[in-house]
């Protein structure tokens, strides 16, 4: 049974109640997690200010680069470990998760030397004054983690936060949240003090509500769904609580007849089938060009028939879906569109060695999706991918902008005064020009416009979020 883990201590809910903790892979519980409740959170929060009043604000920016580094190290030392833990919590096969333990790895790394170059500026002003500016931390900051990417995700917001000079209260998913209880407690042994940062476990609508409204918070970052973003917003906007959100996307990959195929396709089939689709910026829309639709499709269609699905352990090239609401709601998107007519091109295979009760779906690939179906306009968070044709440029920037979100693009062009009309009429918080992702970057912010939020994780960029800025004026004559 997992506890959880306030103030450098393993401690169980003060409701006594626990959760099942089930592997994807064949939908069997294997351990318990703490349902916890709004006063745990209180005692987190509690832990989290009396760590920052009373030892955190004192530690120097060189000496907080020093723990997080100690703690990057500490990470790399226990990879394996934590790759096993995400494998069997969250589904993912063996490279994924060893993937994404090394990314959290280098989030920490990144955000050790970010710690003492986070630098105010002076001010030219009336004579008689000296006017400087300088950034502070907000103070206790809440994280609430979704199940997808718990490590890379946990990196990216909580590692900026700690870096800007913050203590932590993280709510992870109770579907995935193994691996951030063991990073914690990974931390105390490098030498994090006590609060500095926080696990609490339970449901969204218990414990990460009572987060959301808790007085002592101040500052949230959340990443899930826009829904969940505009409570939390509203919950926020109450006591003018700064947030930080990143809301999903449907991204396109926008693949014009001059593009190298050889080099789009694999990346293509990549961005809709990583992590089972279950990626917020997954590519799951294809807008390709008039001229060259049917044989791109053909291409696409002969590549997901050779994907295999099955369970994590078989490291195949996709695992299975989180739980079975979310394999379900990738039945619902399929049905819509078989019910629609929307042409189904290719499919792969989920071998016979996946058990019955595991959480398996098939990488589908539908083709002349109508732009206002669902299928084209919702996050599926699934490895659907619905290509659309287009004429020419104009087209496809309308299309590319056609929904409410905007978190990625993909495009793909050897024209290099296109590739930049491109990447500027692309509403999207990032536009990768032949290439897709970048392989993670973790140097490069990340975040959206429209309904996938505001605010940037990531990146140097994050400490501007995670941190308040204060302006002295001297008057000395």
């Amino acid at each position: 049974m997992q506890l959880n883990f306030i103030a450098n201590a393993d401690v169980p809910s003060s409701s006594g109640r626990t959760l099942q903790v089930l592997d994807p892979s064949d939908g069997q519980p294997f351990d318990e997690i703490q349902r916890s409740n709004a006063a745990d959170i209180d005692s987190a929060v509690r832990a989290a200010r009396d760590c920052f009043e009373g030892v955190w604000h004192k530690v120097s920016a060189a000496d907080r680069g020093r723990l997080l580094y100690k703690l990057s190290q500490k990470i790399a030392e226990h990879v394996d470990e934590l790759a096993l833990i995400e494998q069997r919590d969250c589904g993912k096969p063996v490279k994924q998760a060893r993937a994404d333990a090394l990314a959290l790895v280098r989030y920490f790394e990144f955000y050790a030397g970010a710690c003492d170059k986070l630098h105010g500026e002076t001010i030219p002003y009336q004579d008689g004054y000296s006017v400087f500016t300088w950034r502070e931390p907000h103070g206790v900051t809440g994280h609430i983690i979704p199940w997808n990417y718990p490590m890379q995700i946990f990196g990216r917001s909580v590692g900026g936060a700690l870096a800007a000079g913050n203590v932590c209260v993280v709510k992870p998913a109770e579907d995935a949240c193994l691996s951030l209880i063991r990073v914690a407690q990974l931390a105390a042994e490098v030498g994090f003090p006590a609060g500095a940062l926080n696990i609490v476990t339970g449901y969204g609508h218990e414990v990460g509500d009572a987060l959301a409204r808790h007085e002592g918070i101040d500052h949230i970052s959340f990443t899930g769904s826009p829904k969940i973003g505009t409570l939390i917003q509203q919950v926020a906007a109450e006591r003018h609580c700064p947030v930080t959100l990143e809301l999903g996307g449907k991204s396109p990959q926008i693949i014009f007849a001059d593009a190298d195929l050889d080099a789009a396709i694999p990346v293509i089939i990549n961005a809709i089938v990583q992590n089972a689709g279950q990626t917020c910026s997954a590519g799951s829309r294809v807008l390709i060009q008039r001229g060259i639709y049917e044989p791109l499709l053909e291409r696409l269609g002969r590549a997901f028939e050779a994907l295999r699905v099955g369970p994590a352990a078989m490291d195949l090239d996709v695992g299975p879906l989180i739980r079975q609401t979310q394999q379900q709601r990738v039945w619902d998107f399929l049905s819509d569109a078989q019910v629609a007519g929307i042409p189904m091109v290719a499919h792969g295979i989920v071998v016979d060695e996946a058990p019955e009760t595991g959480f398996y779906q098939a990488p589908t690939l539908l083709r002349d999706v109508p732009v206002n179906h669902r299928l084209a306009q919702e996050e599926v968070f699934g490895p659907v991918l619905a290509a659309m044709q287009f004429a020419d440029e104009d087209e496809a920037v309308a299309l590319a902008n056609a929904t409410q979100f905007g978190l990625v693009a993909g495009v793909w062009t050897a024209d290099g005064a296109r590739q930049f009309r491109m990447a500027k009429r692309v509403r999207s918080g990032q536009v990768f020009i032949n290439n897709y992702g970048a392989g993670g970057g973790v140097e490069l912010p990340f975040g959206g416009v429209k309904s996938s939020g505001y605010g940037r994780e990531k990146g140097f960029e994050a400490l501007y979020g995670f941190t308040t800025l204060k302006t002295v004026a001297i008057k000395h004559g």
